[in-house]
């Protein structure tokens, strides 16, 4: 590729994520005037609607008081330990269900019956294992977010172009070698849409754990908000998991773009 290709592509890509972001920019601002007036003008009663004006309030008296920074670090404490041991263990069991059909043949149905089983119908016994504290929190997020980056580890591990892996063979490269700098490396991209779909599944699983136990948390906040007809506290809190959720995705996407961009320019040489 020439220094004016990617000059040239550099540019495209610079202005179809500027375009991206004004549109989204757009919609969210859109959303937001539509909701207040909403709240303001139609659905007038704050026990069952909260428009962004009353949340903005809510949220100022909960941050004034230290109960929202409390249970912003909870949640945000939890999700951040079960994603590391998600992406860790599920990377590592991806590339050996990758590069062993009879460790998948083991493992194959436990897996499969692990993350087809409902996690509400588990929280209550990790609750009851792990105790209210954030080691149920960290668990539940765990499961949650560690079989899509296992299954998206061994599909990529799987679907190494084989014309690599016999260029690696031919000069005399090992199987670990082969699977350290051929099959890991295309396995990126694959890796990057597994965590990226985890993001979403670990925010739901945090909820999940802190609506059936917690001291502290955004779920937390909204079940009591919930129980005491706080809607605005309510509405918050379930903004600022949204928010969250938008914010680690888009992140995990501008990765997964640098990653597709290095393999296609690998390819290009």
């Amino acid at each position: 590729m020439s220094v004016h290709d990617f000059a040239q592509s550099t540019s495209l890509l610079s202005w179809a994520f500027q375009r991206k972001t004004r549109r989204a920019v757009i919609a969210a601002a859109a959303l937001v005037v539509s909701w207040e007036l909403l709240g303001t003008f139609v659905i007038t009663n704050k026990l069952f609607f909260a428009a962004p004006s009353s949340m903005l309030e809510a949220g100022v008296k909960l941050w004034a008081s230290g109960a929202l920074q409390q249970d912003i670090i909870a949640s945000f404490t939890a999700i951040a330990y079960g994603m590391v041991l998600a992406i860790v263990i599920g990377i590592f069991i991806g590339i050996l269900s990758g590069v062993s059909q009879t460790f998948l043949e083991y493992t194959d149905w436990f897996f499969t019956a692990m993350y087809s089983t409902p996690l509400v119908a588990v929280a209550p016994i990790l609750i009851l294992w792990f105790g209210i504290g954030i080691a149920s929190k960290v668990v539940v997020v765990f499961l949650m977010a560690v079989f899509p980056i296992l299954i998206s580890t061994a599909a990529g591990i799987r679907n190494t172009d084989a014309a690599f892996i016999d260029v690696a063979r031919s000069f005399g490269a090992s199987r670990t070698q082969i699977v350290r700098k051929v099959q890991m490396p295309a396995s990126i991209p694959f890796i990057a849409t597994g965590i990226r779909l985890a993001i979403g599944r670990a925010v739901v699983g945090v909820v999940v754990g802190e609506l059936f136990g917690a001291y502290a948390g955004l779920g937390f906040l909204v079940f009591t908000a919930g129980q005491t007809f706080d809607a605005p506290a309510l509405f918050l809190g379930v903004f600022l998991l949204s928010v969250t959720g938008v914010g680690l995705t888009s992140l995990m996407k501008l990765v997964e773009s640098r990653a597709a961009k290095w393999r296609h320019s690998d390819g290009e040489h």
